[in-house]
């Protein structure tokens, strides 16, 4: 996608927080504890990535995409696939979306970035017929 803009990258927490599973200072149960609606977004609107859950080390996380903003109304909150953001970029100005990894084996999830996304500016709205008159 060509017009994401202001990416804020969690890999150094995410890497903080895996460091501290490792040691032992924090529980596997504490960050194996994603949603049902996590894990059903996961399936039915994640991308499969190749890289190996770094709990279980069993299966590939996913990566679910949730958007959020004033222009989506009703929209906001939910997750969408590639495509789905592809299409949104090209008809909203300004939509913060929120990109997880979860495993949906063990149910390891972490924020993995953030992004802006839609058009730089706005398109001009058309006059309303009623104020015309």
């Amino acid at each position: 996608m060509q017009s994401r803009r202001q990416v804020v990258d969690y890999s150094l927490q995410r890497r903080a927080l895996l460091r501290d599973v490792y040691s032992g200072r924090k529980g596997v149960a504490e960050v194996c504890d994603a949603s049902p609606y996590l894990l059903n977004a996961a399936r039915f609107h994640g991308e499969r990535t190749d890289r190996r859950c770094p709990i279980c080390r069993r299966d590939n996380v996913w990566t679910v995409h949730y958007i959020f903003g004033d222009e989506l109304k009703a929209s906001a909150g939910q997750a969408r696939s590639l495509r789905e953001l592809a299409l949104i970029a090209n008809t909203h100005h300004e939509v913060d979306v929120y990109a997880v990894e979860v495993c949906r084996g063990c149910g390891w999830n972490h924020l993995v970035f953030r992004f802006l996304l839609g058009r730089d500016h706005p398109v001009a709205s058309r006059p309303n017929q009623l104020e015309e008159v």
